[in-house]
């Protein structure tokens, strides 16, 4: 696609006011670029706004938990697509994907997507987000040694050398600066609290989170382009008032964060980008602007609580009792936050967070969280360990999100099913064509699984494969799509889903139907028995060419039984029958497939498809049998 035609998808997209604020914004830049492009300088040389320059920062409002002595002293960041943080902690303009770096030219007139020469942009934020900043100033002020020290101030000084304000791939997103704002200030205040720190690198840190803060009030996110990034946006303005006791900020912050709540949000606690993950960032956001209203006694909107009390339940309820997770969509395995350093669950931390600010509690708070102990005291814990706990409810429908979670008697299946929204406004950026979808966990362990995300912002291809329909737990007809892809982050026709959730004690039955192969209309029913039998009934007006698609983790042995219409799985020494049953005959054949567990990252998986034209095909699953 060429990017005149992505150019012109996209502005079908907007509203008219949404044009014309576009519109203001390319002023506003090159306003910007005749400013700042002839003086390159850091973000840290001077306060831009003049208005702003005498703005104090004051750490004791982050209300650190100091007496915490349950820390670790990991200071490097795991890297997006595994690469190794040592060999590239100050390849700041590294396109991580090839040799190629990213030019240090005016960030206005970089264009980062889609270019696989270099790299995608993601994997770079992820280092030039400062993650690593926040553990080496936590190091420092537990230790007092100077090597961390020395270590932050030479990044920080190196960074800043290389990253001159709106110049090079850092400034390219308005929601990296204020992920980048954030951790400066986490950073600033550790190193205060220590003592022991030069007056002028302190300084250097308040400068530049002013004017990234700044930065971000005259250009977060909105309209089409408003979603989790707005979130975060907002937060960091609400975050930076708060530090600086600059009233604008925070009323501006709180207020965004406000009107966008239930926004962005169903009102069943499903958020709108249907991605669990996203939805646990969203909270994180949210989840850190609470504590810093209530830490300082500052009013905390009385819609807040309700919105963020159902987040939690669904967030928890697609918790399973090995705690893993059913995730649909996008994870590109972000966080704001992280004063742990390696790899760790987020949607725990999220749950862990909440659980402290909110009236119930939504995961065990002896599980050892080191963000969670930095920002709470042991009384915080032993107030909120006594709060009533959230019962997680077994099988529940959240019907405005569009989201089934099924789960046996004893907790030891876990199944979840897509039959909503494909995701949130005119682009729905963090979807995939995965319209009445399902995974299942048997024991703690996947047994069909999602294929996850993989990439953002180059090798096109293989975005567009992990969100097509025929890498999913789906049908696919015809080869085609349930939902029209027209850019990384952008859809045009989507599949309606219609559906209706019937509970008769432990057995469920989901009817539910698309219209994203229209005129051609896919009904699927799945039946539940609470225990070890789970049915998927697929029926058809038409006889074009149906693949049912079923992806399984490459580890699973799977043999079919011609005879008998059944494949047999093994997962994790448990096993799994599935018999077929159509109206016409049926080919089953298998492929290995990539699919991502981490950002950025391919693994094996093995496809099992049915191929059949037949109008009705029964899938029957035993699970243990």
């Amino acid at each position: 696609m060429s990017k005149i035609t992505w150019l012109l998808y996209r502005l079908s997209a907007m509203s008219v006011p949404e044009i014309f604020w576009r519109l203001s914004q390319k002023r506003l830049q090159e306003k910007e670029k005749r400013l700042f492009s002839n003086n390159p300088a850091p973000v840290t040389d001077r306060v831009y706004n003049k208005l702003l320059e005498n703005l104090v920062f004051d750490e004791k409002r982050l209300h650190l938990n100091l007496d915490n002595q349950d820390f670790t002293f990991n200071t490097t960041i795991s890297l997006l697509g595994g690469y190794d943080y040592e060999l590239n902690k100050m390849n700041w303009h590294s396109g991580f994907q090839t040799p190629e770096k990213w030019r240090k030219t005016f960030s206005y007139s970089l264009d980062y997507k889609q270019c696989d020469n270099i790299g995608d942009a993601r994997t770079n934020w992820e280092l030039n987000r400062h993650l690593q900043f926040v553990l080496l100033a936590k190091a420092y002020a537990v230790t007092k040694k100077t090597e961390y020290l020395d270590e932050f101030t030479k990044l920080f000084t190196d960074w800043n050398n290389e990253n001159h304000f709106l110049f090079g791939i850092s400034w390219t997103s308005v929601m990296e600066f204020a992920i980048r704002a954030s951790n400066w200030s986490y950073a600033y205040s550790f190193l205060k609290s220590a003592g022991g720190v030069p007056s002028d690198l302190l300084n250097k840190l308040r400068i530049g989170i002013i004017n990234m803060t700044d930065y971000v009030v005259g250009h977060y996110s909105r309209y089409s382009s408003a979603n989790n990034h707005l979130i975060v946006e907002a937060y960091a303005i609400g975050q930076s008032g708060v530090l600086f006791n600059h009233n604008e900020w925070i009323r501006l912050g709180v207020s965004i964060l406000t009107k966008e709540l239930p926004l962005q949000n169903y009102s069943d606690g499903v958020n709108k980008e249907v991605s669990l993950h996203y939805q646990s960032f969203h909270m994180e956001a949210v989840g850190l602007m609470l504590r810093l209203l209530i830490k300082n006694n500052l009013e905390v909107p009385n819609t807040w609580i309700p919105i963020l009390a159902k987040m939690c339940e669904y967030v928890a309820d697609c918790r399973g009792l090995y705690g893993e997770y059913i995730e649909f969509g996008d994870n590109d395995d972000g966080k704001i936050l992280d004063l742990i350093g390696g790899e760790w669950n987020h949607n725990d931390y999220v749950l862990g967070l909440l659980s402290y600010l909110l009236p119930a509690g939504y995961i065990d708070l002896d599980t050892r969280n080191e963000n969670l102990t930095w920002l709470f005291t042991e009384e915080d814990r032993q107030i909120s360990i006594k709060k009533p706990a959230y019962f997680n409810k077994g099988s529940i429908c959240y019907r405005k999100g569009g989201v089934s979670i099924l789960k046996s008697r004893d907790k030891q299946i876990q199944i979840g099913i897509d039959h909503g929204e494909l995701g949130f406004g005119s682009i729905a950026a963090h979807g995939h064509a995965d319209a009445l979808s399902f995974q299942m966990y048997a024991y703690g362990f996947p047994v069909f699984i999602d294929p996850g995300t993989y990439i953002y912002h180059c090798d096109l291809e293989s975005r567009n494969d992990f969100r097509r329909t025929k890498n999913h737990n789906t049908v696919s007809i015809d080869g085609r799509d349930q939902s029209e892809m027209l850019g990384a982050f952008l859809w045009g026709k989507r599949a309606n889903c219609q559906f209706a959730y019937r509970a008769d004690g432990d057995q469920i039955t989901i009817t539910s139907e698309h219209d994203g192969y229209k005129p051609e209309i896919h009904q699927r029913v799945f039946e539940y028995n609470g225990q070890d039998e789970f049915v998927i009934t697929d029926k058809f007006k038409t006889d074009a060419k149906k693949e049912l698609n079923f992806i399984l983790p490459s580890e699973a042995d799977i043999k079919y039984d011609e005879l008998e219409k059944e494949l047999r799985i093994v997962v994790n020494n448990k096993s799994i029958r599935m018999g077929f049953h159509a109206d016409k005959e049926f080919k089953v054949s298998a492929c290995d497939i990539p699919v991502s567990y981490k950002y950025g990252i391919k693994s094996n998986a093995r496809k099992m498809t049915i191929e059949t034209k037949a109008l009705f095909i029964r899938t029957k699953i035993l699970i243990g049998g």
